[in-house]
């Protein structure tokens, strides 16, 4: 049982019934929605003659298919272009808020909800994808859905979801210089493993997330969903309610004047939010516990995302793994053409990319610029960093980051999910392998079916990119 938690208690606050399935039907404060798995939702709601129950509580932007080098109208890819038409259409005509390209506020979904202060504290959120787990990062439930289940909330708003344990994941100590969010999600799920957390939600606590930004949470919780986990989610605490203070949709935000907030409204969000987080007497399902030492910079070196080691590390031999484990191992090093035993570190790396849900963040692209800095990008790397909303972009250009980037010879693109799963222009072609800062190493995951990844931080990105090859950021900071 897991009384008191977060989980309980929002979850308890958004049951409308319990259905004869065993599932419960639960109320979703958000729906976030994009242009890939939107459009048969948006046909079937027509076909039965319906319209979407909250059209208020519905936001849709694009970023799947959009290309990042130029995003100039009609889209060179056909298909692109007419899923870019149908929730144009869709959103004029069922009166959906939309955040286009000429809005200023385009972006990836999971990276524009937390900047416009929709994501909210006690909430219930849905979006068709996956790494909606991104947003429980802010103490929210937050569930990556697939097509007819998009449909289900465009028409009633509402969900058919089974009940979740809880499983409290402590993070203890101070990280190391050099080691990140991103490390420390990969490490999680590499001692858990990508099935550890089925029929779980993850509650992640201890000094290493008190201490995180929110931009650090949401990395972690992007990730849960590749640990297994259904949800992952943060308690909302002082640094949620400082993150969220006067932004465009936060309580008691005025839209006519942003920089004002009615502290009245806004004071009365905040008791409630500090009311749904876990309680000190808060009942867990399952307790881990890790040391912020223990954790290095991490990089994957097979095709699951919990197949990684230390960059200083050697890859493990096969004997090492279960024996239901053996042969996706075995698939492992066949694809990626690396050998058990051999050092990770020195592995030449083809392509770098920066950015996606996990790590398109203004604190990524600072981090990745400190190591860019006054380097060149390898003459037989190409490399990119994509934002991941226009907000992003506009602000790191007013840093000065873009220049570092394209000094470095890295390019500077627009907004979009682009490498991270290039259902757009942005892919790898043949064998080549990459430093990527998202959170997907599967085969043919960034666009070709022979392309490898390498996933790691956005700062460990960067240093691939100016060596050649995976390399410990660490010691290029020494450097500076």
């Amino acid at each position: 049982m897991s009384k008191g938690t977060l989980y309980n208690k929002v979850w308890d606050a958004h049951v409308v019934d319990k259905l004869p399935t065993g599932q419960y039907q639960i109320f979703i404060g958000l729906h976030l929605i994009h242009e890939v798995t939107s459009p048969q939702a948006f046909d079937m709601v027509a076909e039965k003659g319906l319209k979407v129950a909250y059209p208020g509580r519905t936001f849709a932007t694009v970023d799947h298919i959009v290309p990042t080098k130029s995003q100039a109208r009609p889209f060179a890819d056909t298909e692109a272009e007419q899923m870019m038409g149908a929730i144009e259409r869709n959103v004029r005509n069922f009166g959906i808020p939309f955040f286009d390209f000429n809005s200023g506020n385009q972006g990836i979904v999971h990276i524009i909800g937390p900047e416009m202060g929709l994501t909210q504290p006690g909430m219930t959120i849905a979006c068709g994808d996956s790494h909606t787990s991104t947003h429980g990062a802010f103490g929210t439930l937050a569930f990556g859905i697939g097509t007819t289940q998009v449909r289900d909330v465009l028409a009633t708003q509402c969900l058919g979801l089974d009940a979740l344990k809880v499983r409290r994941v402590n993070v203890n100590g101070e990280l190391k210089p050099g080691v990140t969010a991103k490390d420390v999600t990969l490490y999680i799920i590499q001692k858990l493993g990508v099935k550890g957390g089925i029929g779980y939600a993850y509650e992640y606590g201890g000094s290493v997330f008190d201490n995180f930004t929110m931009e650090e949470r949401m990395t972690v919780c992007n990730m849960a969903i590749e640990g297994g986990a259904r949800a992952g989610y943060v308690n909302p605490d002082q640094t949620t309610f400082d993150y969220l203070k006067g932004r465009k949709y936060a309580p008691g935000t005025s839209p006519e004047a942003m920089a004002k907030v009615d502290e009245a409204k806004w004071q009365k969000a905040v008791a409630y939010w500090k009311s749904v987080a876990s309680g000190h007497d808060a009942q867990y399902d399952d307790v881990v516990n890790f040391n912020g030492e223990d954790i290095e910079p991490i990089v994957t070196w097979g095709i699951t995302p919990d197949q990684s080691v230390g960059v200083n590390d050697k890859l493990p031999e096969v004997g090492k793994f279960s024996a239901d484990e053996v042969k996706t191992v075995e698939l492992a090093y066949k694809h990626m053409d690396l050998k058990p035993g051999s050092p990770i570190k020195g592995t030449p790396i083809d392509v770098a990319f920066i950015g996606s849900c996990t790590n398109g963040r203004l604190s990524d692209l600072r981090e990745a610029a400190k190591v860019a800095k006054g380097r060149k990008v390898a003459k037989t790397v190409r490399a990119f960093v994509v934002p991941g909303s226009q907000q992003v972009k506009a602000a790191a250009e007013k840093e000065g980051l873009d220049k570092v980037f394209t000094e470095a010879g890295f390019e500077w693109r627009g907004a979009g999910c682009s490498m991270c799963l290039a259902m757009n222009p942005d892919k790898l072609k043949g064998r080549e392998i990459s430093a990527s800062s998202s959170n997907r190493n599967f085969i043919g995951r960034q666009g070709s079916k022979d392309g490898r990844t390498i996933l790691m931080s956005p700062a460990m990105v960067a240093a691939a990119a100016v060596e050649g090859c995976v390399t410990d950021v660490r010691e290029l900071m020494q450097h500076h």
